[in-house]
């Protein structure tokens, strides 16, 4: 089982002045989750080395026991510094794709051409993806097998308007991640701010927030099992 994990290379939150990346929950928990399973896991991301972090996640408020787990794992660590360059892997060494969220991808990763095209293989080979809490954004450019918006008629998640405007960033982001899900015709669901959940429709996978990570990445799991018996 062979998983490609994508992270942003954008470390800008807007006109801020303030770092913003990748959230460390949302990496390190399906990281785990996937890793125990027997998955060989290879990161990638735009820029390729090491992704930025965002230093709110790796605060002491933000730290669960995967992120403990990760900052004892220097191998883990090393890993994650060597990411390759997005545009120098291809869909057909991979059985599925995930993306950790994190306020990055809303800059970098929906009209990133390599991400577009490697999900749009992803999803014509019949391999599952998944996206959570702001990685979504990477979805809302990429094409169906039909040509359709690829969220248009399909169950998805991410985060809310709501929670976006929790933490003040609602003026900042690009552009609000549920509106543009209902934009291309997502029909978009969600549970209270920063209550997990997670929405599966066929072979997408989408988690609303960092709550949700570890159980997109078990859900993401069973997509990839269930693909390899048939």
């Amino acid at each position: 089982m062979k998983i490609l994990i994508v992270l942003t290379s954008h470390d800008r939150l807007g006109d801020t002045g303030e770092k913003t990346g990748f959230w460390l929950e949302e990496f390190a928990a399906p990281y785990y989750v996937l890793k125990e399973a027997g998955a060989e896991i290879t990161l990638a991301s735009p820029a390729g080395g090491q992704p930025p972090l965002d230093p709110k996640s790796d605060a002491p408020e933000n730290q669960t026991n995967a992120t403990h787990r990760f900052n004892d794992d220097a191998a883990a660590k090393a890993q994650l510094a060597n990411t390759l360059k997005l545009a120098d892997v291809e869909a057909q060494d991979f059985d599925t794709i995930f993306f950790p969220g994190g306020h990055g991808p809303m800059w970098d990763l929906p009209d990133n051409a390599a991400s577009i095209a490697l999900i749009e293989a992803f999803w014509k080979a019949g391999k599952p993806v998944a996206a959570v809490c702001h990685a979504p954004a990477a979805l809302v450019n990429v094409r169906d097998e039909k040509g359709e918006w690829l969220v248009s008629g399909r169950r998805v998640t991410g985060f809310s308007n709501s929670e976006e405007t929790a933490v003040g960033l609602e003026k900042v982001v690009p552009f609000l991640l549920e509106d543009k899900l209902k934009d291309r015709g997502g029909l978009y669901g969600s549970a209270a701010d920063f209550a997990p959940h997670i929405e599966i429709d066929g072979l997408l996978v989408t988690g609303q927030n960092p709550a949700s990570s570890e159980e997109c990445a078990k859900e993401l799991l069973k997509l990839v099992r269930t693909a390899e018996l048939i």
